[in-house]
């Protein structure tokens, strides 16, 4: 049975990025950190937060033949993101993630961002 919580097994590493960024610099930022996102910070008061990911940027730059030193990581972040409180069960997550068919949920204590989990968190948690 999973007993763990979502604080158990999140990943605290959190990169941010602005939404004018490149995508090419999100690309250098990923390959020198080896992760596989990044948060997209909101542009103004009325935007929230996005996350760009490696699939966002093959299906959505390379696919189409763009640049991505042309393309900013606000034109192609997923928005909004998805929460979940700190003391979630990790059994909740999972579920959610299925039904959804999310790969990452990010962790939330506060009203702050504080973790990200992702189906390899969950599967090495598990494992």
């Amino acid at each position: 049975m999973i007993r763990l919580r979502v604080e158990d097994v999140m990943n605290t590493r959190l990169e941010f990025v602005d939404a004018d960024t490149s995508v090419k610099d999100a690309i250098d930022t990923m390959l020198k950190k080896c992760i596989r996102s990044l948060l997209v910070k909101p542009r103004n008061e009325n935007d929230c937060y996005g996350v760009v990911t490696v699939r966002d940027i093959v299906f959505g730059v390379f696919a189409n033949d763009l640049d991505p030193s042309e393309v900013k990581v606000g034109d192609i972040a997923s928005k909004p993101i998805v929460t979940v409180p700190k003391g979630t069960k990790l059994r909740d997550v999972i579920r959610f993630m299925r039904r959804f068919n999310i790969a990452r949920v990010f962790v939330v204590d506060d009203g702050e961002i504080v973790g990200v989990v992702a189906l390899m968190d969950i599967m090495k948690a598990l494992v």
